[in-house]
């Protein structure tokens, strides 16, 4: 199998739902005799996610392997387990829920749409140029993140779009973390020691994170840190989304506005919209997981210990059998109840988030985020893709756009 694999190593995430959806919902994969560690399951099965996630969470670990894929995250929370997990989590748990850090948080993804966001796609459109809104959209959440969970602005998203040393550092993290899931630990680990190749490049990638991260804990703690509460296209869809704005805020005009998250409550299609696009598109595609002991699915698979188990929430998304025949349509309708409200679907079958005892606590804080983002570009702007523009998943741990998102942008009011 592994040849196969090798091939489409540049579209992983695709071949993942072309092969689930042609051998069923849970597929194992051999690697080579004498490498059982390039055995592991594939599943996008809901009742296994439910299984392994929430009802056996203890027996599905991250497992010894986890901590040295991942050693460029050190033990933090995404990588801690057991008693070092719910330490950091209890205390991840007290700042997101603080009313002081979500008040913090509004803020300051109101101020970056306000003053950065918006007035640079003004610019674009005025000057009818195209634009990358992935480009721009990281660095706009680079810029809200780090001033968030720091108390720093690393101004990414300033006139001229500055070369930022950390953030390309952590594009190349992603992508060798996503190769090290699929080549022999041997082999990887040969040449970290070596200092070849990928391995090389994260190895310059650690050092540039870890100079910056330094730096930022130097500048908060010669400041006065304890006084802030940072921690140290489809377009009917974009109408529907700009006529519930317009609903309430009027017709957009010379004056551009960008909304509080308060303002924004209540907007149940803005908020069916988003959920349809992290259905398609979770942010982290695959969930890793090890078998700590021998276990039987509820699919009826047998698991041996010690099976690495990855779950595609990708693939999930587009399963006829979870979500529908139209599921790799983008149907926000899909998340409106009969009443006019937000269905709730089951974290085993929408896992953008993660389910059980690892819930993502940033949920949130992330919607927040995408909705001040989403209505400020919507209400001021119509965005449109450059004609003959390839979008396609990148090889990341992270789900990023290999080319881009080439786009044309005009003031909604010209429109």
């Amino acid at each position: 199998m592994l040849p196969g694999l090798f091939s489409n190593l540049h579209c992983l995430h695709d071949w993942t739902v072309h092969l689930l959806r042609t051998t069923g919902p849970t597929f194992f994969f051999k690697g080579p005799p004498l490498l059982s560690k390039m055995n592991f399951l594939f599943t996008c099965d809901p009742a296994n996610a439910n299984h392994i996630l929430k009802s056996a969470f203890n027996d599905y670990p991250k497992g010894p392997d986890f901590p040295e894929i991942f050693d460029p995250l050190g033990n933090g929370l995404i990588v801690a387990d057991e008693d070092s997990w719910t330490t950091q989590r209890k205390a991840a748990h007290c700042l997101l829920a603080e009313a002081k850090f979500r008040g913090f948080v509004a803020e300051t993804s109101k101020g970056n749409a306000e003053h950065k966001l918006v007035p640079m796609l003004a610019r674009a459109a005025d000057l009818g140029e195209v634009v990358d809104m992935e480009d721009v959209l990281l660095r706009l959440t680079f810029d809200t993140s780090c001033n968030i969970f720091t108390g720093v602005d690393p101004k990414c998203l300033s006139d001229g779009f500055p070369d930022v040393l950390f953030g390309r550092a952590i594009d190349d993290v992603e992508e060798v973390l996503a190769l090290r899931h699929v080549i022999p630990m041997w082999w990887w680990k040969l040449m970290r020691w070596l200092n070849v190749g990928h391995e090389k490049k994260l190895a310059s990638a650690r050092e540039t994170i870890d100079a910056y991260v330094m730096q930022i804990v130097r500048e908060r703690r010669e400041a006065n840190y304890e006084a802030s509460p940072d921690m140290v296209s489809n377009p009917y869809v974009e109408n529907k989304i700009y006529e519930e704005l317009k609903a309430r805020f009027g017709e957009a005009d010379e004056q551009t506005k960008v909304f509080d998250v308060e303002s924004l409550r209540g907007f149940v299609y803005l908020h069916a919209a988003l959920c349809e696009v992290v259905r398609l598109y979770p942010s982290v595609p695959i969930n890793h997981k090890w078998a700590a002991k021998a276990d039987v699915l509820p699919s009826g698979v047998s698991v041996e210990a010690g099976t690495r188990i990855l779950i595609s929430m990708y693939a999930m998304g587009r399963m006829e059998r979870v979500w529908g025949k139209d599921c790799e349509e983008f149907r926000p309708e899909q998340w409106i109840t009969e009443h006019g409200t937000i269905k709730y679907e089951p974290p085993q079958k929408f896992l953008a988030f993660n389910a059980g005892t690892r819930t993502c606590l940033g949920k949130d804080v992330a919607f927040t985020q995408m909705k001040i983002v989403a209505a400020a570009v919507i209400y001021n702007f119509k965005v449109e893709a450059v004609e003959g523009h390839v979008v396609e998943p990148r090889m990341s741990v992270v789900l990023h756009m290999k080319n881009g998102f080439l786009a044309k942008v005009r003031k909604r009011r010209e429109c």
